[in-house]
Protein backbone atom coordinates (compact mmCIF):
# COMPACT_ATOMS: atom_id res chain seq x y z
CA UNK A 1 0.00 0.00 0.00
CA UNK A 2 2.78 2.15 0.68
CA UNK A 3 3.89 2.19 -3.03
CA UNK A 4 0.73 3.09 -4.74
CA UNK A 5 -1.40 4.50 -1.75
CA UNK A 6 -4.21 2.28 -2.54
CA UNK A 7 -6.01 0.34 0.04
CA UNK A 8 -6.44 -3.45 -2.23
CA UNK A 9 -10.12 -4.48 -1.58
CA UNK A 10 -11.18 -0.67 -1.52
CA UNK A 11 -13.47 0.61 -4.73
CA UNK A 12 -11.67 2.82 -6.39
CA UNK A 13 -13.28 5.91 -7.46
CA UNK A 14 -11.19 8.64 -8.34
CA UNK A 15 -11.71 12.05 -7.56
CA UNK A 16 -9.51 15.29 -9.13
CA UNK A 17 -10.14 17.12 -5.92
CA UNK A 18 -6.12 16.45 -3.89
CA UNK A 19 -2.91 17.25 -4.56
CA UNK A 20 0.60 16.56 -3.65
CA UNK A 21 1.69 16.68 -0.37
CA UNK A 22 4.39 19.17 0.87
CA UNK A 23 7.47 17.81 -0.07
CA UNK A 24 8.34 17.31 3.54
CA UNK A 25 5.16 16.22 4.96
CA UNK A 26 4.86 13.35 7.44
CA UNK A 27 1.58 11.55 6.92
CA UNK A 28 1.18 11.10 11.09
CA UNK A 29 -2.98 12.11 11.68
CA UNK A 30 -5.83 9.55 10.62
CA UNK A 31 -9.48 11.58 10.71
CA UNK A 32 -12.49 10.34 10.91
CA UNK A 33 -15.49 11.86 8.98
CA UNK A 34 -19.26 11.11 8.43
CA UNK A 35 -21.22 12.15 5.31
CA UNK A 36 -24.59 11.31 3.68
CA UNK A 37 -25.98 12.89 0.78
CA UNK A 38 -28.78 14.14 0.73
CA UNK A 39 -28.36 14.51 4.76
CA UNK A 40 -29.52 11.64 6.93
CA UNK A 41 -30.35 9.54 3.93
CA UNK A 42 -27.97 6.29 3.21
CA UNK A 43 -27.70 4.79 -0.10
CA UNK A 44 -26.85 5.54 -3.42
CA UNK A 45 -24.08 6.99 -5.08
CA UNK A 46 -24.19 10.56 -4.55
CA UNK A 47 -21.09 10.81 -2.41
CA UNK A 48 -19.06 9.41 -5.17
CA UNK A 49 -20.68 11.87 -7.56
CA UNK A 50 -20.20 15.12 -5.03
CA UNK A 51 -16.29 14.13 -4.33
CA UNK A 52 -15.91 13.74 -8.20
CA UNK A 53 -17.57 16.88 -8.96
CA UNK A 54 -20.60 15.58 -10.83
CA UNK A 55 -23.74 15.89 -7.89
CA UNK A 56 -26.52 17.19 -10.33
CA UNK A 57 -27.73 20.19 -8.44
CA UNK A 58 -31.12 19.85 -9.69
CA UNK A 59 -31.96 16.60 -7.60
CA UNK A 60 -32.44 17.43 -4.43
CA UNK A 61 -32.30 21.37 -3.03
CA UNK A 62 -29.45 20.63 -0.14
CA UNK A 63 -27.02 19.61 -3.77
CA UNK A 64 -28.02 23.47 -4.40
CA UNK A 65 -25.52 24.51 -1.74
CA UNK A 66 -22.85 22.15 -2.09
CA UNK A 67 -22.84 21.33 -6.11
CA UNK A 68 -19.39 23.15 -6.83
CA UNK A 69 -17.85 22.74 -3.82
CA UNK A 70 -14.52 20.71 -4.53
CA UNK A 71 -14.28 18.56 -1.93
CA UNK A 72 -12.46 15.08 -1.32
CA UNK A 73 -11.59 12.20 1.20
CA UNK A 74 -9.23 9.64 1.15
CA UNK A 75 -11.97 6.76 1.93
CA UNK A 76 -15.54 6.33 2.46
CA UNK A 77 -16.67 3.41 4.35
CA UNK A 78 -20.51 2.40 3.44
CA UNK A 79 -22.50 1.54 5.98
CA UNK A 80 -22.40 -2.17 4.86
CA UNK A 81 -18.73 -2.03 5.95
CA UNK A 82 -17.94 -1.50 1.90
CA UNK A 83 -14.69 0.93 1.14
CA UNK A 84 -14.38 3.25 -1.71
CA UNK A 85 -11.06 4.98 -2.29
CA UNK A 86 -11.14 8.44 -3.86
CA UNK A 87 -7.62 9.63 -3.68
CA UNK A 88 -4.11 7.59 -2.97
CA UNK A 89 -2.91 7.55 0.73
CA UNK A 90 0.17 9.19 -0.82
CA UNK A 91 -1.91 12.73 -2.25
CA UNK A 92 -3.79 15.56 -0.71
CA UNK A 93 -6.91 14.98 0.09
CA UNK A 94 -9.15 18.02 0.05
CA UNK A 95 -11.48 16.74 3.59
CA UNK A 96 -10.26 18.92 6.57
CA UNK A 97 -10.28 22.69 5.27
CA UNK A 98 -8.97 24.92 7.67
CA UNK A 99 -7.78 23.04 10.58
CA UNK A 100 -4.83 22.61 13.40
CA UNK A 101 -3.72 19.24 15.26
CA UNK A 102 -2.02 20.30 18.37
CA UNK A 103 -0.60 23.00 16.93
CA UNK A 104 -0.10 22.08 13.45
CA UNK A 105 -1.92 24.14 10.81
CA UNK A 106 -3.52 22.64 7.18
CA UNK A 107 -4.65 19.13 8.54
CA UNK A 108 -4.54 18.04 4.89
CA UNK A 109 -1.43 17.93 4.41
CA UNK A 110 -0.41 15.50 6.96
CA UNK A 111 -2.98 13.46 7.31
CA UNK A 112 -5.69 10.42 5.77
CA UNK A 113 -9.34 11.08 5.83
CA UNK A 114 -12.03 8.57 6.48
CA UNK A 115 -15.45 9.06 5.70
CA UNK A 116 -17.91 7.00 7.55
CA UNK A 117 -21.69 7.14 5.68
CA UNK A 118 -23.53 8.50 8.33
CA UNK A 119 -24.74 11.53 10.36
CA UNK A 120 -23.69 12.76 13.95
CA UNK A 121 -26.75 11.37 15.32
CA UNK A 122 -27.83 8.46 14.11
CA UNK A 123 -25.18 5.15 15.23
CA UNK A 124 -22.77 3.67 12.95
CA UNK A 125 -23.19 0.25 12.10
CA UNK A 126 -21.04 -2.73 13.59
CA UNK A 127 -19.55 -3.44 9.76
CA UNK A 128 -18.62 0.14 10.01
CA UNK A 129 -16.67 0.07 13.08
CA UNK A 130 -15.05 -2.98 12.10
CA UNK A 131 -14.04 -1.75 8.62
CA UNK A 132 -12.57 1.13 10.50
CA UNK A 133 -10.40 -0.68 12.76
CA UNK A 134 -9.09 -2.63 9.87
CA UNK A 135 -8.42 0.48 7.68
CA UNK A 136 -6.87 1.85 10.85
CA UNK A 137 -4.65 -0.59 11.69
CA UNK A 138 -3.68 -1.10 8.20
CA UNK A 139 -3.03 2.44 7.68
CA UNK A 140 -0.63 2.46 10.83
CA UNK A 141 1.43 -0.23 9.83
CA UNK A 142 2.52 1.44 6.63
CA UNK A 143 2.44 4.63 8.24
CA UNK A 144 4.08 4.44 11.31
CA UNK A 145 3.77 8.26 12.76
CA UNK A 146 -0.10 7.45 13.04
CA UNK A 147 -0.57 5.86 16.66
CA UNK A 148 -4.26 6.22 18.42
CA UNK A 149 -3.31 9.00 20.17
CA UNK A 150 -3.21 11.11 16.46
CA UNK A 151 -6.55 9.74 15.54
CA UNK A 152 -9.12 12.57 15.77
CA UNK A 153 -12.49 13.36 14.56
CA UNK A 154 -13.27 16.27 12.21
CA UNK A 155 -15.06 18.24 14.88
CA UNK A 156 -11.43 18.61 17.19
CA UNK A 157 -9.39 19.79 14.05
CA UNK A 158 -11.92 22.35 12.60
CA UNK A 159 -14.09 23.04 16.34
CA UNK A 160 -17.16 25.10 15.90
CA UNK A 161 -16.79 24.66 12.01
CA UNK A 162 -17.89 20.55 11.97
CA UNK A 163 -19.30 18.65 14.22
CA UNK A 164 -18.81 15.24 12.53
CA UNK A 165 -18.30 12.12 13.26
CA UNK A 166 -20.61 13.33 16.08
CA UNK A 167 -21.98 12.34 19.67
CA UNK A 168 -22.65 8.85 17.80
CA UNK A 169 -19.60 7.98 16.95
CA UNK A 170 -18.63 5.40 19.99
CA UNK A 171 -14.95 5.82 20.17
CA UNK A 172 -14.68 3.77 23.11
CA UNK A 173 -16.01 0.88 20.60
CA UNK A 174 -13.94 1.66 18.08
CA UNK A 175 -10.41 2.11 20.11
CA UNK A 176 -11.32 -1.25 21.64
CA UNK A 177 -11.45 -2.78 18.50
CA UNK A 178 -8.50 -0.73 16.88
CA UNK A 179 -6.34 -2.28 20.20
CA UNK A 180 -7.67 -5.93 20.46
CA UNK A 181 -9.31 -6.98 17.15
CA UNK A 182 -8.26 -9.20 14.75
CA UNK A 183 -5.97 -8.07 11.57
CA UNK A 184 -8.59 -9.60 9.03
CA UNK A 185 -8.16 -7.11 6.28
CA UNK A 186 -10.77 -4.61 4.84
CA UNK A 187 -14.23 -5.59 3.63
CA UNK A 188 -15.42 -5.96 0.01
Amino acid sequence: MRVTGRVRDAHWCPSPNFGPRPEKANVSLLVVHNISLPPGQFGGDAIERFFCNQLDPSEHPYFQAIATMKVSSHLLIRRDGVVVQFVSLLDRAWHAGRSCFQGEEECNDFSIGIELEGADDIPYTEAQYQTLADLSRLIMRSWPAITPDRITGHSDIAPGRKTDPGPAFDWVRYRQLLATGPDTGVRR
